[in-house]
């Protein structure tokens, strides 16, 4: 796979099921691999026309500013679904660097120069879910990773396919061993290993100036594919799976308290995750 991030282990789920069960176990204790004990998806839908306009200036100023403060800048996207619909992945070791990067950055002259002409494209961006990795799983590492630099126009031919699984309840034992032996199982046959797993993060959003989705209980699944091309592949495949109509689909909706949601994602010019 070209320069991209990867998985930070095989997908080997839930050797720690019981850890992953614990809803309310706040991140700034916890310890991960990989970049992101702390995962921000971040959706922002903006006025008509101007995705690019920010994208321009996000590219160009808010990536390194915000690595340089502690944050990992792990992918922008453009929603291909959603014309107006900006999608980012902030990542932090823990809860308590998130609240101190955040004050920083935020409170720093990049954004206080820029911030006018950034949410000048917005209309909305509070769409925001705090993720925590699910132990055992696979997740993020930017180990060997090169991030094109500033000026660069040429945009990846992948994309990043997310779903999001949302329960009624916390994410538990029962459920990632559902996930474990038999979703993940059907996604790897038609071409969509996940190259990183998340769920709700619980702990309190100590930055409440940037808002986040609070009482949502999801799995998030991340899968990379190398174009859109080969994602309608892997969706074609799996509508022909009997396992997966037959049998895994009915399933999944009986433990979910609605449709899976899915977002797929093409990566800007700069985006590490590409």
């Amino acid at each position: 796979m070209r320069a991209s991030l990867v998985l930070m282990s095989s997908l080997v789920l839930l050797t720690t099921e019981a850890e992953a069960s614990a809803p309310a176990s706040p991140a700034a204790k916890a310890t991960a691999p990989g970049c992101c004990a702390v995962l921000e998806l971040r959706q922002y839908t903006l006025r008509p026309g101007q995705r690019d306009v920010l994208i321009e200036l996000f590219d160009r100023e808010f990536v390194e500013s915000q690595e340089e403060q502690g944050a990992t800048l792990v992918g922008q996207f453009r929603d291909t679904e959603r014309p107006d619909r900006f999608v980012w992945l902030r990542g932090f070791t823990d809860m308590r660097s998130r609240e101190e990067m955040l004050k920083r950055f935020y409170g720093g002259p990049v954004w206080k120069l820029h911030r006018e002409a950034a949410n000048a494209t917005m209309q909305d961006s509070t769409n925001v879910l705090l993720l925590r990795p699910v132990p055992g799983g696979p997740t993020f590492t930017t180990s060997g990773v090169t991030r094109p630099p500033v000026g660069t126009s040429e945009r990846p031919p992948s994309v990043v396919h997310v779903t999001l699984l949302h329960r009624s309840a916390p994410v538990d034992d029962a459920f990632l061993r559902f996930v474990r032996r038999r979703l993940l199982p059907v996604l790897a046959e038609t071409g969509a290993t996940p190259l990183a797993l998340f769920q709700s993060e619980y702990a309190q959003n100590t930055f409440p100036a940037l808002p986040v989705r609070e009482g949502e209980h999801v799995l998030v699944l991340f899968t990379l594919f190398p174009s859109r091309e080969h994602a309608t592949e892997h969706v074609a495949k799996l509508a022909r799976s009997r396992k997966w109509t037959m049998e895994v689909q009915p399933a999944l909706r009986a433990l979910l308290d609605a449709a899976p949601e899915t977002l797929l994602l093409e990566p800007t010019a700069r985006s590490l995750l590409r």
